[in-house]
C-alpha cells in the first residue's frame, strides 16, 4: 500500500512554507494564499490553511534501511531529535524491523524518518532530502480503532499490517511501504505526551493498483 496523497491543517501557510523548505528542503509543487503541497519522495503533501487550526498530526518518512545513522547527522542545525531514553534519539521496533527518529514540524506535528530493513532500499548516495522516499505513515485518531479497521478493510480490500499487534487501541493499516496508524483520541503519540486529537485528513492510497480515497 503507498501513501500517495496526505492533506492536512495548518494555522499558518507561511510558517510551514519556510519549514519544509528551508529546514528540511523539499520542493513547492503548488501554492497559493491559502494552500501549499510539497513533494514528498513519490508522496505529495498538501497544507491548508485554517487560523484556527490548533492540534497535530502524525506523520511518518519512509528513508532507505540503510541510512538511519547518516539522517541523523543531516537532522543536525535543521530539526531537534526527541530523545527517547539514556539520551538516545533511535527508537528500535524489534517486531516492525524497523527503527526510527523523531522531530517537531513548525506546527508541532510530530515527524518521524524510518527505516525498515525489511524493504529493499538501500542507497549508497549521501543522505540528503533527495533520499526521504515517500510518506510512510498518517496517524488516524477514532474512538474505535479495530471497528475502523475492520471497516476499512471490508470497503477497501485493504489488510491489517502483519507485523503489528493490532487491538481497540492501536491498530494499522497497510504495510511497510505505507500505513494507517489508527489509534484512540486522547493516546499519547509515541515518543510524546501530547494527546491524539481526530483532525481533518484527505488521503489518496494506492493498494493493488486502484486508488482509494479517505476523508477523516
Amino acid at each position: 500500500m503507498k501513501l500517495e496523497y496526505i492533506q492536512i491543517e495548518t494555522n499558518s501557510i507561511s510558517k510551514t512554507i519556510a519549514f519544509y523548505t528551508q529546514n528540511l528542503g523539499f520542493k513547492i509543487l503548488d501554492h497559493d494564499s491559502t494552500s501549499v503541497s510539497f513533494q514528498i519522495g513519490s508522496s505529495i503533501l498538501k497544507f491548508i490553511e485554517n487560523r484556527n487550526f490548533d492540534s497535530i498530526y502524525h506523520l511518518a518518512f519512509n528513508i532507505p534501511e540503510n541510512k538511519l545513522d547518516e539522517a541523523i547527522k543531516w537532522c543536525k542545525n535543521r530539526v531537534d531529535l526527541i530523545h527517547i531514553e539514556n539520551e538516545s534519539v533511535i527508537t528500535r521496533f524489534e517486531s516492525w524491523n524497523a527503527n526510527a527518529v523523531y522531530f517537531y514540524d513548525n506546527n508541532g506535528n510530530l515527524l518521524e524518518f524510518i527505516a525498515r530493513h525489511d524493504l529493499n532500499n538501500s542507497q549508497f548516495e549521501p543522505f540528503d532530502t533527495k533520499s526521504i522516499l515517500n510518506i510512510s505513515e498518517i496517524g488516524i485518531v477514532h474512538e474505535k480503532p479495530l471497528e475502523l479497521g475492520q471497516n476499512l478493510i471490508n470497503q477497501h480490500q485493504l489488510n491489517f499490517f502483519s507485523k503489528n499487534a493490532n487491538s481497540e487501541f492501536f491498530a494499522a493499516i497497510g504495510n511497510d511501504e505505507g500505513l494507517l496508524i489508527i489509534v484512540k483520541p486522547n493516546r499519547n503519540w509515541y515518543p510524546t505526551q501530547t494527546p491524539s486529537e481526530s483532525n481533518k485528513t484527505i488521503i489518496l492510497l494506492e493498494n493493488n493498483n486502484k486508488i482509494t480515497k479517505l476523508v477523516f
